[in-house]
């Protein structure tokens, strides 16, 4: 009913596979990062025609595209920094995923932005998300609404009365940022392209002045290979000027890193039907409904620590807790956060010291013959900046190259998605789940169910909940190992699924229970579940220990010293010329 024939599975065999194809076959294009843009670039170029290969050296989404605020938005806050271009693009951007490239992921969600002062702010804040409506917010959701205090405190009886003189209700969406990243990199495997985590690009191989390839290391086991390519992407976000000097090129911009700290809390603690947008001093604060919990963030400060592991501090959590409770009824502490996740913002760097003022706008670079890089932008506008790049390493291609397409090629589990929610029912009976149930699969996985569930023949018990995290399927996390390129238990806990925040227990109570479960699919004896559970303990043990450091150096210490689970990864990558 729902199965999509040919859909790329990403498992060991498809991993071993794929060496093989690095290692012998010639690129058109070689991209360079895992996150929502280097996975965009692939889809973007193998729909192209093209041949292409994606290499990241974690796991996709493992840095930035995993740490957002989970919203698909146009950012309002851009309007009031007059960057107009990059509210209309990215809001053109969302109505494409919502209605037809990623329904199944991108959701519609109500927002209450409370006015606080009663002379000008309405007028002004109606007057922005006008605009905003107008630019292309209110296409496929509902314009903009006010709302008097009694009406802004019925939609959220958990704010103060004192918090607010009324309200305007507005739309925009939310977002699994890493599972959708892991299927956009997924469909760019669907259209041919060779996409390989746990490898890693430690130098870059010339023909005369020109980049000609990479060289990429595998981070399970060592083993080293040459991938040939008429041209490189360099689109590793934060890492961007790091790879830049690997290649001994001189940059064409910076890229500076801000911290972004988002908190996770139980959705008994605020009541309120919508998501809340608070004005702080700095930026904005979000308060997102999460499934059974809260999102809120984020901070906004200077980052030039570990790039790979960025750490909350307890000033970070203060920070957001300080600020929410000013207006909350019933004031939030550390106890109730179940979750708190830190990611880097990849900033054009600017003039200004306030990252919170840098450009969210991108830029693309020819840096050498051969190499292109692109960095800056926001997760929204992914297939734009995607888009830009591929147009760009056209330079270096010698085929004729078609136009860009990717606004009319769904995801995988795009297609069929909103057939399959009206026969939610009829899915429930088939396999003796309830309907809430067979909703959650839809929304993660969409038209894919049918693969899902399929994992689980012969096995009924894998229609189980997991027993510390009853969120999810057991069937779900063999899902993760046998199809969707997880590698390790931080693959799987914290970005295949949400358990590493969405429970206080970070995901440790079920970590023996899951590293049992995908044991047979990655080959795992006794001795490699007890290092994957003893290294995802101390992972979380060292994330929880820096969370309550005063400062960023304290807080990095600590977290630093976690053991890696990619036991072959280089940090930093050295050249070409250093490895044996």
């Amino acid at each position: 009913m729902s199965s999509q024939p040919g859909v790329q599975f990403l498992g060991p065999r498809q991993r071993d596979a794929a060496w093989d194809k690095l290692q012998t076959e010639q690129f058109d294009v070689v991209v360079i990062g895992g996150g929502v843009v280097g996975a965009g670039a692939a889809l973007d170029a193998a729909t192209r025609g093209l041949k292409v290969a994606l290499v990241e050296a974690r796991d996709y989404a493992s840095g930035t595209s995993s740490r957002s605020s989970k919203m698909f938005h146009g950012g309002l806050r851009y309007l009031e920094q007059l960057e107009f271009g990059l509210v209309r693009e990215a809001l053109r951007e969302r109505e494409l995923s919502l209605t037809t490239l990623a329904p199944h992921l991108v959701k519609p969600l109500k927002f209450l932005f409370p006015i606080t002062h009663r002379v000008w702010e309405r007028p002004y804040m109606a007057a922005g998300i006008f605009l905003y409506d107008r630019m292309g917010g209110a296409k496929s959701v509902p314009a903009q609404k006010h709302l008097t205090r009694a009406g802004a405190l019925r939609m959220a009886p958990g704010l103060k009365r004192n918090s607010l003189t009324g309200g305007i209700q507005y739309y925009d969406t939310v977002v699994d940022d890493a599972r959708h990243t892991m299927t956009v990199a997924r469909t760019a495997a669907h259209y041919g392209a060779v996409v390989r985590t746990s490898t890693q690009v430690v130098g870059f191989l010339r023909e005369a002045d020109r980049v000609s390839g990479v060289r990429v290391r595998d981070c399970e086991d060592g083993r080293t290979a040459d991938v040939k390519a008429h041209v490189v992407i360099n689109a590793t976000g934060v890492w961007t000027d790091e790879i830049q000097a690997l290649s001994r090129q001189r940059g064409r911009f910076r890229v500076r890193a801000s911290k972004g700290v988002h908190i996770v809390v139980p959705r008994d603690r605020i009541v309120s039907d919508a998501a809340i947008i608070l004005r702080t001093e700095k930026s904005v604060l979000f308060v997102i409904p999460w499934g059974s919990h809260w999102i809120i963030g984020t901070t906004d400060t200077d980052w030039n620590l570990d790039l790979a592991h960025p750490a909350a501090t307890k000033a970070d959590i203060d920070y957001i807790l300080g600020h929410v409770n000013k207006v909350l009824v019933t004031s939030l502490t550390h106890d109730d956060i179940d979750g708190v996740y830190a990611g880097l913002r990849p900033l054009l760097a600017g003039e200004s010291d306030e990252t919170s003022k840098l450009s969210r706008e991108h830029a693309v670079a020819r840096v050498a013959p051969g190499l292109v890089a692109i960095a800056g932008g926001k997760y929204t506008t992914y297939r734009v900046m995607a888009e830009d790049a591929v147009d760009l390493a056209a330079e270096d291609i010698p085929a004729r190259m078609a136009p860009s397409i990717t606004e009319k090629v769904p995801l995988v589990g795009a297609d069929g998605y909103f057939a399959l929610v009206n026969q939610t029912v009829h899915l429930g009976e088939m396999y003796g789940l309830h309907p809430y149930r067979v909703k959650h699969l839809l929304d993660r996985y969409g038209s894919l169910i049918d693969e899902v569930l399929d994992q689980a023949s012969g096995k009924p018990e894998l229609l189980q909940p997991i027993t510390d995290a009853p969120a999810y399927l057991q069937v779900e996390v063999v899902y993760a190992a046998a199809a969707e390129g997880a590698l390790h238990l931080d693959d799987i806990l914290a970005r295949r699924t949400r358990i590493a925040i969405e429970y206080s227990h970070r995901g440790v109570n079920c970590a023996e229970q899951v590293a049992q479960l995908v044991a047979p699919v990655l080959g795992w004896d006794a001795d490699a579940v007890d290092r994957e559970v003893k290294t995802y303990q101390a992972r979380v043990e060292a994330e929880v220990q820096s969370q309550a450091q005063p400062d960023d150096l304290s807080a990095d210490a600590l977290r630093a010293a976690a053991p890696e689970s990619r036991v072959e990864l280089l940090e930093p990558p050295v050249s070409v010329s250093e490895i044996p």
